[in-house]
C-alpha cells in the first residue's frame, strides 16, 4: 500500500459486448495484428498462458505488452462448473506511460474478432496471389468469421463447405453465396470439401478429437489453416499431413508446437515439427522466406495474448472517435513507488 497515489487522469471507458459488435471491424483488427506481428518476437512481453484451476472453477490469463501501440493488459477467461459450464471473458488495458487503467472490455466477441484477424495475417503470407478453390470444415462461428476474414486477403473463386448437420452447412452456403457473390457448395463430406481446394479451413474439431481431414485428400501444394485444436487433447490435422508440410506458420511457436495436440502426435510419430515451424513474426520480418505456390503449407494457431490487446486497443481508438462505450465514473488510483 501507499499514500502516494494519482486519481484517474480521465473517465475508465468500458466496452459491453454490444459495444463490441458495433465496432467490430475486420480490416482494422487485420492492420493491427499485421502491425503487431511485424515486429520480433519478444517472449518477455508476450508470456504464455497463466492457469488457475480448482477442477470446479477455472481461471486462464494471458497477458501482453506490445512492442506498438500505447496500451498494454491481460484477458481473463473465467469459468465455472457450478451449474454446467459457464464462462466471462474480460480485458483490462492500461496506459504505458502512466501504468492508469484505461479501458475495461468484454472479450467475448474480441476473441473471434482477434483470432479470424491473425489467421488472415498468416494465410495472406502463405496462399498464391491468383483466384482461389477454398474447403471448408465447419459451419459455425469460426468457420464464418474465418471466411469473411480470409475473403479480404485472398481472391475467392469458389468454396465448397461440410460440416455433420446438413442444414449448418446449406445455412452457410446459402449465407456466403450471397456475401461473397461467387459459387459456394454445401457437400456431403469432409473429402468432397478438401480434394482439389487450393485453401482448406479446418475450423471445427471433431467429436471424438480425431483428426477432421486425410492426408490423401490434400493437394501437394494446398494451404491449410488449422484453428480447431489449440489444447495437448485436440485434434484437427492428422500426423501423416504434418510430416508433408514445407512450412508451418504458427502466432506462437512454443505454445503451437508444445501445445497442440496435432503437433504433439506428430513429433511422437517422428516429425520434427520444431524444425517445420516458423513464427509469423519471423515469416513478416522476411527472416523465413515462403514459396507460396509449391509444398504443402500449414498456418496454426492457438492464440495469444497480444492478439486481445492489440485489437481491444483498436476497438477502445474506435470508440472514443465514435462515442461509444460507458465512461465510468470511478476508476482506480495509480500508486508511486
Amino acid at each position: 500500500m501507499s499514500t502516494n497515489v494519482t486519481p484517474p487522469n480521465r473517465p475508465l471507458l468500458f466496452l459491453s459486448d454490444d459495444d463490441v459488435a458495433a465496432l467490430a471491424d475486420p480490416p482494422s483488427a487485420i492492420s493491427a495484428i499485421r502491425s503487431a506481428y511485424a515486429t520480433p518476437a519478444d517472449e518477455g512481453r508476450n508470456p504464455g498462458r497463466i492457469f488457475a484451476d480448482s477442477g470446479r472453477e477455472w481461471m486462464r490469463v494471458m497477458p501482453s505488452v506490445p512492442t506498438n501501440g500505447r496500451l498494454f493488459g491481460a484477458k481473463s477467461i473465467n469459468g465455472s462448473f457450478a451449474n454446467g459450464l459457464r464462462v466471462s471473458y474480460l480485458i483490462s488495458l492500461f496506459d504505458k506511460e502512466t501504468a492508469e487503467l484505461v479501458a475495461l472490455v468484454d472479450g467475448n466477441r474480441v476473441t473471434g474478432l482477434r483470432t479470424a484477424a491473425t489467421t488472415a495475417v498468416g494465410t495472406e503470407t502463405l496462399v498464391p496471389d491468383r483466384p482461389l478453390t477454398v474447403g471448408v470444415i465447419g459451419s459455425g462461428f469460426e468457420a464464418q468469421s474465418h471466411t469473411s476474414a480470409l475473403s479480404l486477403i485472398a481472391q475467392f473463386e469458389s468454396v465448397r463447405v461440410y460440416s455433420p448437420t446438413a442444414e449448418n452447412r446449406a445455412a452457410f452456403a446459402a449465407k456466403f453465396g450471397t456475401e461473397l457473390g461467387i459459387p459456394v457448395t454445401a457437400v456431403d463430406t469432409a473429402e468432397a470439401a478438401v480434394r482439389g481446394a487450393d485453401l482448406i479451413l479446418c475450423a471445427a474439431r471433431s467429436r471424438d478429437e480425431s483428426p477432421t481431414i486425410n492426408s490423401e485428400w490434400v493437394a501437394a501444394d494446398a494451404t491449410v489453416v488449422s484453428i480447431g485444436s489449440t489444447t495437448p487433447g485436440q485434434r484437427e490435422l492428422p500426423s501423416d499431413l504434418i510430416a508433408r508440410a514445407s512450412v508451418i506458420v504458427a502466432d506462437g511457436v512454443d505454445e503451437v508446437v508444445n501445445g497442440s495436440g496435432d503437433m504433439l502426435a506428430a513429433r511422437a510419430q517422428g516429425v520434427d515439427v520444431d524444425a517445420l515451424t516458423a513464427s509469423l513474426n519471423a515469416v513478416l520480418l522476411g527472416e523465413r522466406p515462403i514459396d507460396r505456390h509449391s509444398g504443402l503449407r500449414i498456418y496454426k494457431s492457438t492464440g495469444s495474448g497480444l492478439q486481445d490487446i492489440v485489437v481491444a486497443e483498436s476497438l477502445v481508438n474506435l470508440a472514443r472517435e465514435r462515442g461509444i462505450g460507458t465512461e465510468m465514473p470511478i476508476g482506480i488510483v495509480t500508486t508511486r513507488k
